[in-house]
């Protein structure tokens, strides 16, 4: 997968919102159609089809997921919130992505209307989805029909493939699954690059200065349902990357509190309050523990950080912050 994945392109991506005029940069565009959570690396293989039409290449995305909208009582763990996928989209070198918001408009639309919005008002020239794609009022569409919608109106419709790793499809649900028990080699091995989360960094309680470790704290999305633990990680400051050792959690040894993201950067000194940072994980190092004593958490960090060290020394997995 990493062939597919073209050098950081120059800042001309362009989006498309409700309402919005095209953008002449992505009339005519091939368009892959997804909610694309985590474009991992099933979601890729769409995108490296339109990449490859020789048409400009866009996406058509939702926000806000639509099981958020039919089930709110329900959180999804996003695994890549709206900042994050647009980042990743524009790292892929798209030329743009339309982005539409779900709402009980467009949740009634029929199958026919809602590739005459394809055709009418985003002007695509044609769209690739996934072999288990379905669109329309109560999902009436699928793959059969959007290719014989697609012929009336003139526009392309190609047909991908699931991409499967071992016996099992590439799936969000399953990179979900991984991050929650903490497997980050799974995660990163099925989204084909580091998972990284994007977050401001904010003031805390200064402890970590007292234990020798000072720490960026940033608060994740409520719906992150990442493991508590320990992790090798890397930052990007001010566009350079800095490895790091990070906990996610509630500090058992100290507060309990509300699950926090504490990352300490090696060999770094500055200021990062009020930034906002991209932290991709590299490694998972450990669970959560609570200790008895001071000296034996910071003995623990002391192997944390070693143990970090190691992890990205020998790390190879592709990164979307770089």
């Amino acid at each position: 997968m990493s062939s597919e994945i073209p050098p950081l392109t120059p800042p001309t991506f362009a989006i498309c919102r409700d309402g919005e005029p095209v953008p002449k940069r992505l009339k005519g565009a091939m368009a892959a159609i997804g909610n694309f959570d985590g474009v991992h690396r099933g979601h890729q293989h769409l995108l490296n089809m339109v990449r490859t039409s020789g048409k400009p290449a866009a996406v058509v995305t939702f926000e806000p997921h639509p099981r958020t909208f039919f089930q709110p009582d329900r959180p999804l763990f996003r695994l890549t919130p709206e900042p994050v996928k647009l980042k990743i989209f524009a790292r892929l070198g798209l030329d743009g992505v339309f982005q539409r918001r779900f709402n009980g408009s467009l949740a009634a639309l029929t199958a026919a209307d809602f590739v005459n919005l394809l055709a009418q008002e985003m002007q695509l020239s044609g769209v690739v989805i996934g072999h288990d794609f379905h669109f329309g009022r109560a999902r009436e569409g699928n793959p059969a029909r959007m290719v014989e919608l697609c012929r009336t109106k003139g526009l392309e419709c190609v047909i991908a493939p699931a991409i499967v790793e071992g016996t099992e499809p590439v799936s969000s649900s399953a990179i979900r699954a991984a991050l929650e028990a903490g497997d980050i080699a799974t995660a990163n091995r099925l989204l084909g690059y580091r998972w990284f989360v994007q977050a401001e960094v904010r003031h805390g309680d200064k402890r970590g200065r007292v234990l020798g470790y000072p720490t960026a704290n940033m608060r994740l999305p409520d719906d992150c349902r990442l493991q508590h633990g320990i992790y090798a990680v890397r930052a990007s400051v001010a566009g350079s990357p800095v490895d790091g050792v990070a906990s996610f959690g509630r500090r058992p040894t100290f507060d309990n509190g509300a699950p926090l993201l504490e990352v300490h950067l090696f060999d770094f000194a500055g200021d990062l309050y009020g930034q906002v940072l991209d932290v991709e994980f590299v490694g998972w190092i450990r669970g959560e523990e609570r200790f008895d004593g001071i000296e034996a958490l910071i003995a623990q960090m002391d192997r944390d950080s070693v143990e970090a060290k190691r992890m990205l020394r020998e790390d190879k997995t592709i990164s979307m912050i770089a």
